[in-house]
């Protein structure tokens, strides 16, 4: 007896499996990438490493990234630098004041990028930024630019509505970033080697192990800064 044909659908559905699992390569081989980057650094990481992680061949990851430098580029670009463009327009349409604006810029950037393992990509820039010139660059131009750009626009909005005092905006733009910078050199060094708070219950790591609340210790820099802001 001759066996029935497979019906249309039984017969797309490997195909379209096979196309999503493709579609879904990019984004596991940058996951993995960024994991074993923070983990690592850069020059200890290999892309034997990051592939194999990911499930796929080193030929595979070649396929999507030409390089190590290239893959590096896409995580800063998948994690960091390609939100300030969403981060622009959160801005552009915010309607409150500019103490809600400097609050809703740190708790944005907690929990989009300090609270997450992007943040050990600045640990990992300050820490090989001069064994990587060209790497620095790039980070100097796609993260720390636009970065200190968004920050001047918030400071500038605010004194020209009268709610921050005037200020030399070149040096004042690090009164804003410095205490984002502290939490992620804190959380990708020294809290990973302290015992555990026993009053923490965040599944966060390492945060865990802070002597402090992170979120806590943001509100504090914000009360200190909007203290000096103030006119």
């Amino acid at each position: 007896m001759p066996h029935p044909s497979p019906s249309p659908a039984a017969g797309s559905a490997e195909p379209q499996r096979r196309a999503r699992r493709k579609n879904a390569r990019p984004g596991e081989l940058l996951a993995a990438a960024l994991d074993l980057f923070v983990e690592k650094g850069y020059a200890a990481t290999r892309v034997e490493e990051v592939a194999a992680r990911a499930g796929v061949s080193k030929g595979t990851l070649f396929l999507y990234f030409p390089s190590k430098e290239e893959l590096f580029k896409a995580v800063v670009r998948e994690n960091i630098a390609g939100r300030f463009a969403e981060w622009q327009r959160e801005l552009d349409s915010f309607e409150g004041d500019s103490e809600a604006l400097l609050r809703r810029c740190y708790t944005v950037w907690w929990e989009r990028i300090g609270s997450t393992k992007a943040a050990g990509i600045t640990k990992l820039m300050c820490s090989e930024a001069r064994n990587f010139p060209a790497l620095a660059h790039f980070y100097h131009q796609e993260v720390m630019q636009p970065g200190t750009a968004l920050v001047r626009c918030i400071l500038e909005r605010g004194i020209a509505r009268g709610e921050i005092r005037p200020l030399d905006l070149d040096t004042g733009v690090y009164l804003v970033l410095s205490p984002m910078m502290f939490l992620m050199f804190w959380q990708n060094t020294m809290a990973g080697c302290l015992p555990a708070r026993t009053d923490d219950t965040s599944e966060t790591a390492p945060c865990a192990s802070m002597p402090f609340s992170p979120e806590a210790y943001l509100e504090a820099q914000i009360d200190n800064l909007l203290r000096g802001l103030r006119p």
